[in-house]
């Protein structure tokens, strides 16, 4: 049912000329290369407590969206079915198995945060977070690059997730000493979880003598969300023991300098990082020490810059 549902998406995919495909795919690269990131804006210039636990939501969900697909192992709609027939570049572009989806799962917890963030000051944004996180959901079976039952375990596991972090931040309040031992016990489980998907079995299912999908390829992501969790958790601890940013008041080029800092993540992210770490250790460690660099930089740098400007 779910591939007759993808091609029934197909066939008005194709009867429409493909008007909405750029829509619907603009959608989704905006879930996974620009809102990942603005958290960290949200750090800098409008309330760092709420910063924090959206990263912290992000930071989270992409490992344990990298641990589900690594464990279930499913095919992409693609290899399922020959009939399949996804939209634009996205059977080079693809990155890692097909269930969960990553994309809904990014906008969900990003979206998600923002809409109980905001749903007493400004309800109407919370709505339009809650039609985005559906619009973004649906794109992933209308470009036919994930099944019905991937969004839809990427919206549940999001969604818990939200609530979850959620009540351990109500729990944990001002207590350091709780924050270190969770922020300890976080990047020894993420250590764990590298070990887990290096050393379990993957399927090797060959067609004419190819491999179907190359796991290690499928891995790549996991090291990259591995790799900030584990310096969101070195830079967080830093932040709160030693620097200590506070935003600033009444200031005119803190935006500017937002802008800035989002600018230079953003283009180490897509160029500088791999050009450079991924080019040098590989796939896999070279993701993680760039992802690694990421909340450093983030959290600690670019806020220094910050307070010396100001």
């Amino acid at each position: 049912m779910d591939i007759q549902y993808l091609l029934l998406l197909q066939e008005l995919r194709n009867a429409t000329g493909g008007i909405f495909d750029e829509f619907f795919n603009a959608l989704s690269k905006f879930a996974v290369d620009i809102l990942p990131f603005l958290p960290f804006v949200l750090f800098w210039c409008v309330d760092k407590k709420w910063g924090y636990r959206f990263i912290t939501t992000i930071s989270v969900g992409q490992v344990l969206n990298g641990v589900i697909k690594l464990t279930v192992c499913a095919y992409r709609p693609w290899i399922r079915s020959d009939l399949i027939e996804p939209a634009g570049d996205s059977k080079v572009a693809a990155t890692g198995y097909s269930f969960p989806s990553g994309h809904t799962m990014c906008a969900t917890t990003m979206y998600g945060s923002t809409a109980v963030w905001q749903h007493k000051k400004r309800r109407w944004l919370s709505v339009l977070c809650v039609v985005l996180i559906l619009l973004t959901a649906f794109s992933r079976n209308f470009l036919g690059v994930h099944t019905p039952q991937d969004v839809i375990v990427g919206l549940i596991e999001s969604a818990l997730l939200i609530f979850v972090i959620g009540k351990a931040e109500s729990y944990v309040g001002d207590n350091e000493k709780l924050k270190d031992r969770l922020t300890i016990a976080g990047a020894v489980l993420t250590i764990g979880v590298l070990l887990y998907v290096i050393f379990k079995p993957y399927p090797m299912d060959y067609v004419d003598g190819v491999l179907l999908v190359d796991p290690q390829k499928m891995m790549n992501d996991i090291f990259k969300a591995c790799g900030q969790l584990l310096g969101f958790f070195l830079a967080s601890y830093i932040d709160r023991h030693y620097t200590h940013y506070e935003i600033p008041k009444a200031s005119r080029t803190l935006p500017v300098l937002a802008c800035v800092g989002l600018a230079i993540l953003i283009a180490w992210k897509e160029w500088f990082g791999p050009a450079t770490l991924v080019l040098a250790f590989g796939g896999h460690w070279g993701n993680l020490i760039a992802r690694f660099l990421i909340p450093p930089f983030a959290l600690l740098l670019w806020p220094m810059v910050i307070k010396k400007v100001e």
